[in-house]
């Protein structure tokens, strides 16, 4: 009797009375790992993977089904025909490695689409094969994919190659798993500089991930030894096309660990100035204050001018000119311009702000205000903008001018009758 012949078997021998026992032990079932999740996560952050956003989105939840349905469904198994709770149980486990999948990617790789592909594509296939597993379809298919043979020598099944990609992508995932429960866990609260967890955290990633990689190669039944021809390739690959990736990968381990630019650092690279937001193995992120952000290699702030400039000093100077008529008071425009940048709940009261009569320019007289503020990555332009317009307020409300550019135009001759000769200078 086929698979499918036997399950119509027994969804021929189920009765009403049967299946009210088989909905009530699964009410029972579902009823119980929800409670018991909702007890333990009360006080679980919301990116918990276990407990996720909330309970049924976690792992838990799933798992404790399935458990509760599985014994439930051997138990009854004893004295009638079980079909609600076999069901169920398919139903737990692809919902299970669903939620695994999709709660440690969400974790590692918080906002990347190409892992919503993942999780999706994942999804599909837990959800056809836990179809085919119900009617009964599944060892059929296996069998027909173990009959596909690919070239080699030997021959390998379709089905081998499909069950190490399933095993290498599962045991990639529980690294990465593991990865980020000892940077939440331990990381966060041993290491409490960020660029020292940065890179503490990249590291233990990557180990786990080799070592990861490697058990899974085991698995499938690749020969280990034959890696070492793939790194001596690997080390002419880099030495050739792939130099400039691996000196940015270097370089980016070299920051983290000479922390001579750290997240957070306002820095200058060539004329772009920002705050560093995150450095990347490959590269790094800078702000600016205005929103742009720069994506700029590892390399580069290796081996080019970069001026830090929250170590140099945690004040950032910001200067402003104006030029005034000669007839002005030089104290009061002095006292008006320090005082519109008093004012200012970002300026900084120590250093104070400081005015200088800059230059005497032929249209007047040029001050410039210098003040510092403490906080650049809010931008300096605003800041700027606001002393300025108070700066124009004050100076109108005390009857001072801006200066405006004025120049003499001489004529020398102009052809007779045009003008008369009083009046050739204007």
């Amino acid at each position: 009797m086929s698979q499918m012949d036997e399950f119509w078997t027994r969804l021929g021998q189920v009765h009403a009375r049967t299946l009210s026992i088989e909905f009530a032990a699964l009410a029972v079932c579902v009823l119980l790992a929800w409670w018991i999740c909702r007890r333990l996560g009360r006080d679980r952050p919301r990116n918990s993977i276990w407990f996720g956003r909330t309970v049924f989105d976690g792992l838990l939840f799933p798992l404790l089904a399935l458990v509760f349905t599985e014994l439930a469904r051997r138990a009854m198994l004893r004295e009638q025909t079980v079909l609600v709770l076999r069901i169920a149980v398919s139903v737990f486990l692809a919902l299970l490695l669903i939620r695994f999948v999709a709660r440690v990617l969400a974790a590692v790789f918080p906002s990347s689409p190409a892992m919503r592909l993942v999780v999706r594509t994942v999804s599909w296939i837990a959800w056809i094969g836990a179809i085919l597993g119900i009617l009964g379809l599944l060892p059929s298919v296996l069998h027909e994919l173990d009959d596909i043979r690919l070239g080699g020598n030997p021959p390998v099944s379709l089905r081998a190659v499909l069950q190490g990609l399933a095993s290498a992508g599962l045991v990639l995932i529980v690294a990465l798993w593991v990865s980020t429960t000892i940077e939440r866990r331990v990381l966060d609260k041993a290491v409490q500089d960020l660029s020292m967890r940065k890179v503490a955290s990249n590291a233990t990633r990557a180990f786990l991930l080799m070592i990861g990689l490697l058990f899974a190669l085991s698995t499938v039944g690749v020969d280990l030894t034959a890696l070492s021809v793939l790194g001596g390739a690997l080390g002419v690959g880099l030495g050739f096309g792939l130099q400039k990736l691996a000196a940015n990968y270097v370089s980016g381990f070299v920051i983290l660990l000479e922390r001579s630019i750290r997240i957070g650092d306002n820095v200058k690279v060539d004329t772009f100035e920002g705050r560093v937001t995150d450095i990347k193995t490959r590269y790094t992120l800078i702000r600016a204050g205005n929103g742009r952000e720069a994506i700029v290699p590892n390399e580069a702030l290796m081996t080019s001018r970069v001026e830090n400039l929250t170590h140099a000093d945690l004040k950032f100077n910001i200067t402003t000119n104006i030029t005034v008529g000669y007839g002005s008071d030089v104290d009061e425009v002095q006292e008006i311009m320090c005082h519109a940048a008093r004012s200012h709940e970002r300026v900084m009261a120590d250093p104070a702000p400081v005015v200088y009569l800059l230059n005497f320019t032929p249209d007047g007289l040029e001050f410039s205000l210098n003040f510092w503020v403490k906080d650049p990555e809010k931008g300096q332009v605003n800041v700027r903008s606001d002393i300025n317009i108070a700066i124009l307020t004050a100076l109108r409300a005390a009857g001072i001018d801006i200066a405006l550019p004025r120049r003499s135009l001489s004529i020398e001759s102009l052809p007779a009758g045009v003008l008369p000769a009083g009046d050739r200078h204007l």
